[in-house]
């Protein structure tokens, strides 16, 4: 049976430069290419989850305008469900500049647009949708009263909850917190929501503790390359490495671990670890490609690797 998740969150237009380093004050460089490609953590997520085995709608806005119709259609070309997708007047689309290192690391600039016009009157209008779906996923590029809202409306239903704090927050409402089933920050969210840097293992377990203590109920720290250290309710917890391969752009891969995250994990989490490891695998084919959404797999790509 498919599984229905819904996404609410950010669609932005990704312009990706190529670049040798990130310039200093002052420094005039050449890019070696621009490139252009739907994006935004939302869509990443949205589109992760539905080419891996789940059937995704999508909340969120854009503005009306050329980029908006190309996002939208991008989703549709992937199955999304685009019904609650409201196009804005007066708001231009969300837009995200990034600058692309020849390392494969990644620099991302972020113009919110009709992403922060998202509203609790736009999620009140899926409130069918968010109830009959088995997984609602949220991040921080939309405002966070409509994501208080949405969780409110999937938990009142029994819905399991994924919040992806990206962009770090470090003042997340204790209610929010308390709707979360599952928080998902990567080393530096989590060290700008709790104020504990994380570096080693010790420190992983400290701002797992105080997320925990804050009100999320289970706790994913993910740190790119390394792998992923997860913290349950019932106190299990554990370290999953990261696959080795060599990354040719990181864009989207954290977003692909959250989307495959949603099609696989159980709400009870008793299979997290198997979760995080499809999660994982899914992820490392992502940084194999160029651009945000274009790189992300399939799950008939997953099956033959």
């Amino acid at each position: 049976m498919t599984r229905k998740v819904t996404v609410l969150g950010s669609l932005n237009s990704d312009t990706i430069l190529h670049i040798d380093h990130l310039p200093v004050q002052g420094e005039t460089m050449a890019m070696s290419d621009a490139s252009t490609a739907p994006g935004g953590k939302g869509a990443n997520q949205a589109v992760a989850a539905q080419r891996l085995g789940a059937q995704v709608h999508f909340i969120g806005a854009v503005g009306q305008d050329q980029n908006g119709e190309l996002l939208l259609n991008a989703l549709q070309a992937d199955g999304v469900d685009t019904t609650h997708i409201a196009q804005l007047a007066n708001v231009g689309t969300g837009a995200a500049y990034i600058l692309l290192e020849s390392d494969s690391n990644n620099t991302i600039l972020i113009l919110g647009g009709a992403n922060q016009q998202v509203s609790e009157t736009n999620v009140d209008e899926a409130e069918k949708t968010i109830q009959s779906s088995e997984v609602l996923v949220a991040q921080f590029e939309t405002p966070i009263v409509a994501t208080l809202q949405a969780f409110k409306l999937a938990k009142s239903a029994g819905v399991m909850t994924i919040l992806n704090p990206a962009p770090g927050h470090k003042d997340i409402p204790k209610e929010l917190l308390g709707l979360t089933d599952l928080i998902t920050p990567n080393e530096t969210e989590a060290e700008i929501i709790t104020g504990i840097p994380v570096n080693d293992d010790i420190s992983m377990t400290n701002a797992s503790n105080k997320m925990q203590e804050m009100g999320a109920k289970n706790v994913i720290i993910t740190l790119g390359e390394r792998g992923a250290y997860y913290q349950l309710a019932d106190g299990h917890h554990g370290f999953e490495p990261a696959l080795k391969v060599k990354a040719v752009d990181t864009t989207a891969a954290g977003d692909t671990f959250i989307g495959a995250l949603a099609t696989k994990l159980a709400p009870d989490m008793t299979n997290l670890v198997e979760s995080v490891r499809f999660a994982s695998a899914a992820s490392a084919l992502t940084v194999q490609g160029a651009g945000a959404q274009p790189s992300i797999p399939t799950l008939k790509k997953m099956k033959e690797v």
